[in-house]
């Protein structure tokens, strides 16, 4: 089989490694197609630790068909299609997945389509609805919603009966409206606290989900209606910043850091259960579609992960394994 692997100076090369069989409780994924995600380049430059036990090949979203099963799988079979999210080694032929992280591909969706769903609808239901614990009517409002978290979350907000907001650069913002978001906002103007009371009639946001972190922190919190959560999922704006406590405390704020890629595997096997069961229907109902803004051949991983650096893709970006 063949992989990407990171050289010395972080440059990337398409290989010959040692293809490894499944465990009793695996498949083997003949990779067709693998998500780009911006932990995938942390991880190459070495900002980014592999969760222990996981391959450390890149990449943590692929679809295919299963070309081999092990002893103790039954609901899968040899010539299945199906994608996944993963600890690691999506850029690569093959890959071994547990069987019960595996989900079927939505009907209507592409090979490429597919694999760029896992991660950034993992993310977006997890924390939603498992940490936040969105109501029907509330009001979210999501930074980058432009990246392909940002996109799902839209999405996802608008399926599940709440109302959508968005921070982006201008270029994205009337395409986050087509998604159906109800407001956004140009980044490039700044302080978005005034725009967000505004849009809630002064009420404030029931719930923010923020991968900027550093300065956004203090305006997100400002910006949170009474009793308003605020979850913290990346930390692209800087690791530390000013927290107004007063307003934590006066307006009963719930600050929550969350992370996917490291929670233990039981906890992810049963958070996939929950997206087979309230997120998956909803892609072949129509309710939910993929974007996507570009596929590239596997052997130009490293244009597409400056292609995603650079912060002008809308959804996500794909490599194609030949």
């Amino acid at each position: 089989m063949k992989a990407i692997h990171v050289a010395e100076d972080h440059s990337l090369h398409w290989l010959d490694v040692e293809r490894v069989g499944p465990a009793p409780d695996e498949v083997l994924l003949r990779v067709r197609a693998a998500g780009v995600n911006r932990l995938d380049l942390m991880q190459r430059a070495g900002t980014y630790p592999v969760p222990r036990g996981e391959s450390q090949v890149l990449g943590v979203e692929a679809a295919g068909e299963i070309v081999a099963v092990g002893a103790a799988v039954t609901e899968w079979s040899v010539g299945d299609d199906a994608c996944a999210l993963l600890g690691g080694g999506g850029y690569a032929t093959h890959v071994t997945v547990p069987a019960d992280m595996l989900l079927p591909i939505p009907r209507g969706v592409s090979m490429e389509e597919a694999a760029s769903l896992p991660e950034a609808y993992y993310t977006a239901y997890v924390n939603l609805v498992l940490e936040a614990g969105l109501r029907r009517r509330e009001n979210v409002l999501v930074h980058a919603g432009g990246s392909g978290v940002g996109t799902a979350i839209v999405q996802l907000v608008r399926a599940f009966g709440a109302h959508a907001y968005a921070t982006a650069s201008a270029s994205k913002l009337d395409r986050i409206l087509t998604l159906g978001a109800l407001g956004v906002h140009d980044r490039a103007k700044g302080e978005f606290v005034s725009w967000a009371l505004e849009a809630t009639q002064t009420r404030g946001m029931d719930v923010i989900i923020d991968p900027v972190g550093g300065a956004y922190v203090h305006a997100d919190v400002r910006a949170l209606a009474p009793g308003g959560r605020l979850v913290l999922i990346g930390l692209l704006g800087g690791t530390t910043g000013e927290l107004p406590l007063a307003s934590v405390l006066r307006n009963r704020l719930h600050i929550i850091g969350s992370v996917l890629r490291s929670r233990p595997r039981e906890e992810k096997v049963a958070i996939t259960r929950e997206i087979r069961q309230h997120v998956w229907p909803l892609f072949d109902s129509g309710a939910l579609r993929p974007v996507l803004e570009a596929i590239f051949p596997i052997e130009q991983a490293a244009e597409a992960h400056e292609r995603l650096r650079a912060g002008h893709t809308f959804g996500k970006l794909v490599l194609e394994v030949p």
